[in-house]
């Protein structure tokens, strides 16, 4: 793959995985009485709901402009894990068991996006972060 194409396919590749975040955390939003009960029944502290949407949209967002990639992308493979753990433990469930290996795929795309950085079009790469 040339260089420029490949360039464009991280940058694709980092809006798409954002996507997810952006719209669960304005999901939250809309839904934030069904979604904290939902949080408690599975003994999260509602009192972290408002900060997962902000950290589900501000990470998402930083991911896919590409700004601090390597640092929320591995902040984003501890979430992803968690989450797993945490909401998607129920394997006798098939629906649990792929939402369980969603976000485990997502903590894995995020681990190598940790590694390699956001691409040379991103904002780590305008300030020298690449």
């Amino acid at each position: 793959m040339n260089i420029r194409l490949q360039a464009l396919a991280m940058s694709i590749a980092r809006v798409l995985m954002a996507l997810i975040f952006i719209l669960s955390g304005l999901s939250k939003i809309g839904a934030a009485d069904a979604t904290r009960g939902y949080m408690e029944a599975m003994g999260v502290p509602g009192a972290l709901l408002w900060p997962t949407i902000v950290f589900e949209i501000g990470a998402g967002l930083l991911i896919a402009l590409g700004y601090r990639t390597r640092v929320v992308a591995a902040l984003l493979v501890g979430f992803c894990l968690m989450t797993a753990a945490i909401f998607h433990h129920q394997f006798a469930d098939q629906i649990q068991m792929i939402m369980f290996l969603k976000n485990i795929t997502m903590a894995g795309g995020f681990l190598l996006l940790s590694s390699v950085g956001a691409g040379t079009i991103s904002l780590d790469s305008k300030v020298g972060r690449a």
